[in-house]
């Protein structure tokens, strides 16, 4: 296939896997009906059943559960990768570890939906700030709000960049992909963890990485998923990736977060809406 053929395709995915909301604040928009997303969810079957589509993403990383017969070799660790891109998700798109706490079921378009962080934030992490952070027609951000950070990398021989167009090149049409997943809560804190930091890219053994992706978070649920993204409900990826999520949550200064919003290599400005969480075992991989 050819490269501007990939692109397409990964640019379609992308809209995919950046879908947002159109407000973030729960207070605001209605909820929609338990029977859309159960709707939702037979749709992604009936559209996916018999046609070979791969094991998908998000999940519950504490279940082990998946029947799907779509195999495909893990991608190396990421440090043996490049770093192509790095975006976050309002509300974490997995479920697990720290982040158990249902969102609701949002707008039924990837907004106000997905998982938040279920411990407790001091009065003082919860103050609100002076200013919008990340602001945009989708919403802003606020102390006490969760993201999923996702950090993409690609064997393909490519820098940091803009969108998942980023993590490919003309020598290889179908790199390996895999997703270094970091669930945050936002505080009012700025002893907290720096996102400026936390996202800073570099060159480290002849591979450009993310320099400071947190090590103290737990140990990382790899299993074999897809691209994510709202507009995935109801039907599936064809993307195959790699994936490592973090099961603890890591406190950011929300400040910082902002910062990085008004200036950064990928071009991202706001938190992207997520996917409803893939349940149907045909759908999902086993972990081991």
């Amino acid at each position: 296939m050819k490269i501007n053929q990939l692109i397409l395709l990964f640019s379609i995915s992308l809209s995919a896997f950046y879908a947002g909301a159109k407000d973030n604040n729960l207070n605001k928009q209605p909820q929609v009906a338990d029977q859309l997303l159960t709707q939702q969810h037979d749709m992604l079957v009936k559209n996916t059943r018999s046609k070979g589509f791969g094991p998908q993403s998000p999940r519950d990383i504490e279940s082990k559960a998946g029947e799907n017969p779509v195999n495909f070799s893990a991608a190396p660790a990421f440090e043996n990768m490049n770093l192509c891109n790095i975006h976050f998700h309002k509300n974490a798109e997995h479920k697990g570890g720290e982040f158990t706490k249902y969102a609701g079921n949002g707008d039924g378009h990837g907004g106000q939906s997905g998982y938040m962080y279920s411990g407790q934030l001091t009065e003082a992490e919860l103050k609100p700030v002076p200013t919008e952070i990340c602001p945009s027609d989708h919403g802003h951000l606020q102390p006490g709000d969760t993201i999923e950070l996702h950090y993409v990398h690609s064997t393909a021989q490519v820098g940091p960049g803009p969108t998942l167009a980023a993590c490919l090149n003309d020598s290889i049409n179908n790199p390996q992909l895999r997703v270094e997943a970091q669930v945050y809560v936002l505080v009012n804190d700025n002893k907290a963890l720096n996102f400026v930091e936390l996202t800073k890219p570099g060159v480290k053994n002849g591979f450009h990485q993310a320099l400071n992706i947190p090590a103290n978070t737990g140990k990382a649920i790899q299993y074999a998923g897809s691209t994510t993204g709202p507009a995935y409900n109801e039907t599936g990826s064809p993307f195959q990736v790699s994936w490592s999520v973090r099961p603890k949550v890591a406190k950011v200064h929300i400040e910082s977060v902002g910062e990085w919003c008004k200036s950064n290599i990928f071009n991202e400005n706001h938190a992207h809406g997520v996917r409803n969480l893939v349940i149907n075992t045909s759908l999902l991989s086993k972990i081991k």
